[in-house]
């Protein structure tokens, strides 16, 4: 009876960090929405939401702390709980940073677009396919796709180096437009934070199914 309540609440961990990482998924698509459509609305509304994400956090690690005292796993099940607990910690900071950028959002409405949003908006669709597949590989305990999350990454930092290049650019060529390009590359360098946290994510999958620490190697290594 034991064994199959805490199978039970393990398969809850896996639900609620399922959950949480939806939660971040929609208030980065609902930020870079309001960039797009210079929307205050729902720029104020990942703001406010935030408060579920982090109410979110500390009911896993809750549970994940309650496991353990009660419990005391062994092993496998011990990589388990301890990576959902990095896993909503990395989440969490998604979500602040969905919130940053909302933030952004609500300074450049009162200025006119500088540049029409091309390449931020595909930064943005890489960030969350990294939540999305970072999120799965953790539910489905494949550590084997860390190389594909890897991949994305360096895609990922390729369009932030395009983003801050061509904004570079522009500040240089009309120092005027500062207040403008200035929060622009700043949400670049936000999404790719978070994308960031996603391979974080991908690499503590790892550790979790292998019992193997990868952070900080080289990708050949890993």
């Amino acid at each position: 009876m034991i064994e199959r309540s805490f199978e039970a609440e393990l398969l809850e961990l896996n639900d609620l960090i399922l959950k949480m990482g939806n939660m971040v998924q929609t208030s980065i698509h609902k930020s870079v929405e309001a960039l797009k459509n210079r929307d205050e609305s729902l720029s104020k509304d990942v703001i406010e939401s935030d408060r579920n994400v982090d109410d979110l956090e500390l009911l896993i690690d809750d549970k994940c702390i309650t496991l353990i005292a009660r419990i005391q796993p062994m092993a496998a099940d011990l990589r388990f709980i301890t990576t959902a607990m990095k896993i909503t910690t990395d989440l969490e900071r998604i979500g602040d940073l969905a919130v940053d950028i909302a933030q952004k959002n609500i300074e450049l409405i009162t200025m006119p677009l500088l540049k029409p949003l091309i390449d931020t908006p595909k930064l943005a669709d890489i960030a969350k396919k990294m939540i999305a597949e970072s999120i799965d590989t953790f539910v489905k305990r494949d550590s084997t796709r860390s190389i594909k999350i890897h991949s994305m990454e360096k895609e990922a930092d390729k369009l932030r180096d395009l983003i801050t290049d061509e904004l570079a650019g522009i500040m240089m060529k009309d120092p005027t437009t500062v207040p403008r390009a200035l929060p622009l590359l700043l949400i670049a360098r936000y999404l790719e934070r978070i994308c960031d946290h996603a391979m974080n994510i991908a690499e503590d999958v790892v550790y979790m199914v292998e019992a193997k620490v990868v952070k900080h190697l080289p990708i050949d290594k890993k």
